[in-house]
């Protein structure tokens, strides 16, 4: 089975723009995974064309079965005008601007669950453009709450998630993933952008790195914070990280073995 993890950006190109669906659907058309576990993802929202991206990506991959999970209700944003939300898997339901995390999979899932995660004191420094005056400035974007999905398959388990910026709280997040997964069927493998770099991912969980890769930012990456992490159980062979045409972090992928 091949597993992969991509933090999509909401669908934005090298230029920083959303794409619609359509080229959405282009960049993931080529990707040949079973499982695949999708960061920033958008349903809904004005910057990213309304498209649910989630329902877009599950179809490209010709998955039969996929899971959103909402972290939020609204935009992300340095003004937090968004609400957090509860732990929630939609399917193709929800409407209004919603942003989270996806696992899609072409292979049947006999059981999902959902991790909530939250997030930590710390805020994020960035540049971007103001949405009153299109001037570009210093925003302080607040931590977001987080969450991890767990999709129970024929032999294997897989978890998609999205940790916190702040290594401290994505460290606080990977052991509790790993504490929630305990009583999981295994072997067990965490897909995403974990914001950890390197090896510190497998130091807190004592898990393998199964692609040990820089993987951010895309086009000239320095660091790994993309990660496919077997807890026990499992080891992969084919590694593959490359950039597509959306997200500004490199896809990761590999096959695994008992």
């Amino acid at each position: 089975m091949r597993v992969g993890s991509f933090n999509i950006a909401s669908g934005r190109d090298a230029g920083g723009r959303s794409v619609d669906g359509t080229a959405l659907a282009a960049a993931l058309a080529d990707v040949d995974v079973d499982v695949l576990a999708l960061q920033e993802v958008d349903v809904d929202q004005p910057r990213s064309h309304g498209v649910h991206q989630p329902a877009v990506a599950a179809q490209a991959l010709g998955a039969v079965d996929w899971r959103y999970a909402p972290t939020l209700a609204g935009t992300p944003d340095p003004f937090a005008s968004w609400s957090r939300l509860d732990p929630v898997l939609d399917q193709g339901s929800l409407t209004g601007p919603h942003y989270g995390i996806a696992l899609v999979s072409r292979r049947p899932v006999r059981r999902w669950h959902v991790l909530h995660l939250d997030p930590g004191p710390l805020k994020l420094p960035l540049v971007a453009p103001d949405p009153r005056t299109g001037a570009r400035r210093l925003w302080w974007f607040p931590d977001e709450p987080r969450a991890a999905v767990a999709a129970e398959l024929d032999g294997l388990t897989v978890v998609g998630t999205h940790l916190s910026f702040a290594a401290p709280t994505a460290a606080r997040q990977l052991r509790e993933v790993h504490r929630w997964v305990a009583g999981m069927p295994g072997p067990v493998v965490v897909a995403g952008d974990l914001n950890l770099g390197g090896s510190l991912s497998a130091l807190v969980t004592r898990g393998r790195r199964l692609v040990a890769e820089r993987t951010w930012p895309a086009p000239d990456p320095r660091v790994q914070f993309d990660h496919l992490l077997a807890l026990h159980g499992t080891h992969g062979a084919d590694p593959e990280v490359r950039q597509l045409a959306v997200g500004d972090h490199r896809m990761v992928a590999v096959t695994l073995s008992p």
